[in-house]
């Protein structure tokens, strides 16, 4: 798989090399409600292609990314004479990048895209590595297929926009790949207040960081193996994600991710050997720059009900989890009982003081 992420803050110029390659018939662009007004004028700006692009606008937020939504999209492609010869570029956050990018998957049997992540969350995690789709039937990504962008565009231009909870959301991703990586990468970002980092100090730090997911996709793209690292945090924050939602109360991707990390890196303590002492320090991390997801016991079969449904599963008896035994040292497809989830989600409670 080739290289298809380009980091740089113009990203205007970009996008129209881009073009200027792929030579399209026609050019679409997607975007949300909020980079309608907030990213979309700033590329438009000095991108010709932007500029002459058709607009396709969707809602934003996680409950939107849907059947419902798709099927806009498919729709005003197929309105506005999208050809398998047309472009389309995402320019928003994660459910954009994945929801566009399925569109443009699926529509004709494919048409070349770009993805323009806005958010910090989407330029680490839902833009890169070739994974598309939407939510259905009350369940995280269940409907998707592989399918990288012809070029994705990683840039911080964007970010002065976010709100410190979108940015501290995109740093839950970030940390997950810091804990796949190693000590350094993880102290590195632990010591950095992430309100405070400034544009060019993000891009090389995204250099960074992405780079860790760029590599692992490469050698695994469709998650036969390695790849499966990148769901440290995943099973469990995808349940969080599931139950918040049944509760008409969504939160953002990043922070289930990084209460999820907590309960996993339990269980590596309970199974793997990962230090105790390591693992409380990360949970006094997250638990004070992103408190604590409130759960109680009632919760527990919920919880493990939506675990039994993810994708990672080979077995419906068995719940697959991304474990470490230490950072930087992975334990994939390690599987627990429901006896230690509920032990791992006592303990949960406890190192973020909800009991």
């Amino acid at each position: 798989m080739e290289n298809n992420v380009v980091f740089t803050n113009c990203v205007a110029e970009a996008i129209d090399r881009i073009a200027e390659t792929i030579k399209p018939t026609k050019t679409f662009v997607v975007v949300d409600e909020n980079t309608m007004s907030a990213a979309l004028p700033v590329v438009s700006h000095d991108s010709a292609t932007i500029k002459d692009a058709f607009v396709i606008m969707v809602k934003p937020g996680d409950e939107n990314k849907n059947l419902e939504s798709l099927s806009y999209i498919w729709q005003q492609l197929g309105d506005a004479g999208a050809t398998r010869h047309s472009m389309l570029v995402n320019l928003g956050g994660g459910v954009v990048t994945d929801m566009g990018a399925f569109a443009a998957a699926t529509f004709k049997r494919g048409i070349r895209f770009v993805n323009v992540p806005t958010t910090l969350l989407a330029a680490v995690d839902a833009s890169v590595g070739g994974k598309t789709g939407i939510n259905f039937n009350g369940l995280k990504n269940e409907i998707g297929a592989f399918k990288n962008a012809d070029q994705v565009i990683v840039s911080s231009i964007f970010f002065n926009t976010l709100s410190a909870t979108e940015m501290r959301s995109g740093y839950g991703e970030m940390l997950k790949h810091a804990l796949i990586k190693g000590p350094d990468m993880l102290n590195d970002l632990m010591r950095q207040d992430v309100l405070e980092v400034g544009s060019e100090r993000m891009l090389d730090l995204l250099k960074e960081n992405v780079g860790v997911k760029q590599d692992i996709v490469f050698q695994d793209p469709t998650e036969k193996g390695l790849r499966k690292a990148l769901n440290l945090g995943h099973t469990t924050g995808h349940a969080f994600e599931s139950l918040a939602l049944k509760r008409n109360s969504p939160i953002p991707h990043g922070y289930a991710v990084a209460y999820g990390l907590v309960v996993e890196l339990i269980l590596s303590v309970m199974q793997k050997g990962f230090p105790a002492e390591t693992m409380r320090r990360i949970a006094g991390y997250i638990y004070e720059n992103y408190r604590a997801f409130a759960i109680t016991c009632n919760d527990y079969d919920e919880l493990i009900g939506f675990m039994k449904h993810d994708k990672k599963n080979v077995d419906a008896s068995e719940i697959n989890f991304t474990l470490l035994h230490d950072v930087g040292v992975l334990a994939l497809d390690s599987t627990a009982s429901v006896k230690e989830i509920e032990a791992a989600l006592d303990i949960y409670r406890d190192v973020m003081h909800l009991d």
